[in-house]
């Protein structure tokens, strides 16, 4: 899966459409996205001892779960922009597939 590339993506509603280079697609709630954020602030980070160190808790509002727009990173992962402001983000195509995975499973 790490060999895994994006060749299409795009914003409906509240779902990203991707198109994998493999011909699989999915379809990924854009809710689920964003509170899976991998950035520093969001997940946190861990040190050498395993402390996870991120910053305060946040309170999404509605207007946190709008994509106003996607840069690709490199050839290995894009970058939503919330219209929230927040954008620190960097999902890697093997983030995404994983997330397709667990949030389109049926005990979530």
């Amino acid at each position: 899966m790490s060999d895994i590339k994006l060749t299409h993506h795009e914003v409906l509603n509240d779902l990203l459409l991707l198109q994998w280079d493999d011909g699989s697609e999915n379809a990924l709630q854009l809710h689920g996205l964003r509170d899976n954020c991998p950035c520093a602030n969001c997940a946190g980070e861990t040190d050498v001892f395993g402390n996870v160190y991120k910053g305060p808790p946040q309170s999404i509002t509605q207007d946190g779960y709008i994509i106003t727009g996607i840069q690709p990173v490199g050839y290995y992962a894009i970058r939503p922009f919330w219209k929230d402001g927040h954008s620190t983000g960097i999902y890697s195509f093997t983030l995404l597939k994983k997330l397709c995975e667990i949030l389109d499973s049926p005990s979530n």
